[in-house]
């Protein structure tokens, strides 16, 4: 059974940093693009960062420089550093893998999911 879990959401401070990680399990992600989309309150679904098979990376326009995605294929781990962040980057965070050599931005190439964690940045 194939699952993701995502960790290390939370409250912070608008300037803070945090940290999530989701563990994927069930089968390996070595040649997966592993991705983070947000969702915030009456918004869509929208793809935050990407990182394929062989590192190479996508980051949507508001948060290059802020926030870095790094994977660890031996822990099939994915990461996604955020710094400096700010009020708008307030939603539900959720983890996604697609099979596919590369990335692509469209929330339903996405097969697997997450649950979401919730990352809250006060003003």
């Amino acid at each position: 059974q194939v699952q993701l879990v995502e960790s290390g959401g939370g409250l912070v401070q608008a300037g803070g940093s945090l940290r999530l990680s989701c563990a994927a399990s069930g089968r390996a992600f070595s040649n997966d693009v592993m991705a983070w989309f947000r969702q915030a309150p009456g918004k869509e679904r929208e793809l935050v960062a990407a990182i394929s098979w062989n590192s190479v990376t996508y980051y949507v326009d508001s948060v290059k420089g802020r926030f870095t995605i790094s994977r660890d294929k031996a822990k099939n781990t994915v990461y996604l550093q955020m710094n400096s962040l700010k009020p708008e980057d307030t939603a539900i965070y959720y983890c996604a893998a697609n099979q596919t050599p590369t990335v692509l931005t469209a929330t339903r190439r996405y097969k697997y999911w997450g649950q979401g964690t919730q990352v809250t940045v006060s003003s």
